[in-house]
């Protein structure tokens, strides 16, 4: 899940949303979409997860998947897409059939009242400085590999670093002095 935090760290967000044509809810009431931080976003770079929800979910064999779709009202996703506008790309299967959108807007974001993560305030949605093509998805993906990476490279480099006190022990035992015989 992404981590925005900071003085104004969720509002002004560039956003986008996979939406599933099959993510509607029976009643029509409900739309699940992944909103995920923009990876181009300032705050985008060092996410290892851009996904604003992301719930681990263990599945019937064994593997565990994650659960990344937050409910939103059809009115919500009405001013989702008015948002972004035309800035939106087409989500096709292996098929090369449409199955979904993706949306690239920006908005403020807030923790969700009910379940985990974080979810769009629709009412402050306006049109994202970013535009998506058929490469965003892919460039999201390789962002958060980018951050992992980054980040076990530093856990690495640390670990191989001697800590503070390894350093000051070394020193001390450098300083003892043999007493003169004589």
């Amino acid at each position: 899940m992404a981590l925005l935090k900071g003085k104004g760290a969720m509002t002004g967000v560039n956003l986008i949303a996979k939406v599933y044509r099959n993510g509607v809810t029976n009643d029509g009431k409900t739309q699940y979409a992944d909103v995920q931080l923009d990876a181009r976003d300032p705050r985008g770079p060092e996410q290892t997860n851009l996904h604003l929800k992301s719930d681990r979910v263990p599945g019937e064999d064994g593997k565990v998947r994650y659960n990344n779709g937050a409910p939103y009202s059809t009115g919500q996703m009405e001013e989702i897409v008015k948002a972004a506008g035309p800035n939106t790309e087409p989500i096709l299967n292996k098929d090369g059939n449409k199955v979904g959108t993706i949306y690239g807007f920006k908005g403020n974001v807030m923790p969700a009242t009910r379940g985990t993560g974080l979810v769009v305030n629709t009412k402050s949605v306006e049109a994202s400085e970013f535009k998506v093509d058929d490469k965003t998805l892919d460039n999201q993906f390789a962002s958060m590999r980018a951050a992992r990476e980054a980040r076990a490279a530093a856990k690495e480099s640390q670990a191989q670093a001697p800590s503070p006190e390894a350093t000051q022990e070394q020193a001390a035992e450098v300083e003892v002095v043999e007493p003169a015989v004589g």
